[in-house]
């Protein structure tokens, strides 16, 4: 059923974005054709459009989720502990939906990673009670923190999580 967390022990998601959780949903995060699978490699090219993000499940418009998307290396120097860059933040999509059908809190930004290899993490929360009555978007994209978001308005853990690598691509030359 749920997808196994030791990919994301290993790619430090489970630790720098994350506390350990049990798999308790599944959801698929489409590039085009291109499936996100952890640790996977995306060009910023081709991520520039948001993805579709589906959570599989029977169709049930009673349950709903809370969809993020992070760079937890995007540098912080004002707060080394806060130093996730918020990417997206989608909420009240229902369950068997795609996220479409969600309330979008922060609009989709593509990866544009400075230097060096950033991971792009998608973390979703199973919303306890219904919607998310009340929830305000964050003051900015920067020094977000995925963990205290989710305490912040009573998430709990994680359901699912995905992560995918980029890198800046070369400039084409010109002559």
């Amino acid at each position: 059923m749920a997808r196994s967390i030791e990919p994301l022990v290993v790619g430090k998601v489970v630790g720098d974005v994350v506390d350990m959780f049990s798999p308790a949903a599944e959801f698929t995060v489409h590039y085009g054709p291109k499936q996100v699978s952890n640790g996977c490699e995306i060009k910023p090219s081709a991520a520039i459009d948001k993805p579709k993000v589906q959570i599989l499940g029977p169709r049930n418009q009673t349950n709903f989720y809370t969809l993020v998307m992070v760079d937890p290396d995007a540098p912080s120097p004002s707060e080394p502990t806060l130093r996730e860059w918020l990417h997206w933040l989608v909420v009240d999509i229902p369950e068997g939906f795609d996220a479409t059908k969600g309330k979008e809190l922060v609009a989709y930004m593509g990866p544009q990673p400075p230097t060096g290899i950033h991971r792009y993490v998608f973390v979703l929360f199973r919303q306890r009670g219904g919607s998310l009555a009340g929830v305000t978007p964050p003051d900015g994209r920067s020094n977000f923190s995925t963990r205290q978001f989710g305490a912040h308005y009573g998430l709990g853990l994680p359901v699912a999580a995905v992560y995918f690598n980029s890198q800046k691509e070369p400039a084409t030359r010109k002559r």
